[in-house]
C-alpha cells in the first residue's frame, strides 16, 4: 500500500512537470509533407522564417498549418521546420530549403497573437485578428489590418523605403519614415521593414 502511495504522489508531482516543459515536433520534408496541428484560437504564436515568399492566412477552424507551395518538391526535402509548444505559447522555425521558389503558405486561426521574425523576402499577412508584431530586414511586408478601430495602437516604420497605409491615410517614401495610430481598439500593431517597402491595407 505504501509503495502504491509514493508511485501515485510520483506521479501527480510530475505530471505540471511534464505540461510545463512543453511538447517539441520537427519536420524534415515539407514539401512531401504538409504540416497540420492543432492550435487553440487567441494562442500566443511566434515564427522565425527564413527568407523567401510567404503568406500567413486565417483559417476558420484552430489548426495551425504550413505548406510548400513552390514549383517543384523533389529538390528541396531539406525544407522542415520546429515546433515548440510551452504553457504560455507556440514558437515556429522555418529551416532550410532553397535559394529560389521559396513559397509558403502558413494558416493559423483567426484570432491569433503573431510575433515574426523574418530575414528577408515578400512576407503577407491576411485577414489575422490580434496582436501583432512583425519585423523584416528587406523586402516587401504587407498587412491586412482589417477594420483601423480595432486596434489601440498602430506603429509602422521603415528605415529605407516606401511606407503606405491608405486606410490610415499615411504614404511616406525615403529614410527613417514611421507614424503612430491610436484608436479606441483592443489590439496593438507593431511592423517595421529595414529596407523595403511597408504596405498596410
Amino acid at each position: 500500500m505504501r509503495s502504491a502511495a509514493l508511485i501515485l504522489a510520483a506521479s501527480l508531482a510530475l505530471a505540471p512537470l511534464n505540461q510545463a516543459t512543453g511538447t517539441k515536433t520537427q519536420v524534415t520534408d515539407l514539401p512531401n509533407h504538409p504540416f497540420v496541428t492543432d492550435l487553440p484560437a487567441s494562442t500566443h504564436l511566434r515564427l522565425y522564417l527564413r527568407s523567401g515568399d510567404i503568406q500567413i492566412l486565417a483559417r476558420d477552424d484552430n489548426k495551425l498549418s504550413v505548406q510548400y507551395d513552390g514549383a517543384s518538391t523533389s529538390n528541396f526535402k531539406n525544407l522542415g521546420l520546429r515546433l515548440d509548444r510551452s504553457s504560455d505559447s507556440t514558437s515556429l522555425e522555418l529551416e532550410g530549403g532553397p535559394d529560389r521558389d521559396m513559397h509558403v503558405t502558413i494558416g493559423v486561426p483567426r484570432s491569433t497573437f503573431l510575433f515574426i521574425r523574418m530575414s528577408a523576402g515578400n512576407l503577407e499577412l491576411a485577414n489575422i485578428t490580434g496582436d501583432k508584431d512583425v519585423r523584416l530586414r528587406a523586402g516587401n511586408l504587407t498587412i491586412a489590418i482589417g477594420d483601423p478601430k480595432d486596434y489601440s495602437e498602430i506603429h509602422a516604420s521603415v528605415l529605407s523605403g516606401d511606407l503606405e497605409a491608405s486606410p490610415l491615410g499615411e504614404s511616406h517614401g525615403g529614410l527613417f519614415r514611421s507614424f503612430t495610430k491610436e484608436g479606441p481598439g483592443k489590439y496593438k500593431l507593431t511592423a517595421h521593414v529595414t529596407a523595403g517597402d511597408l504596405t498596410l491595407r
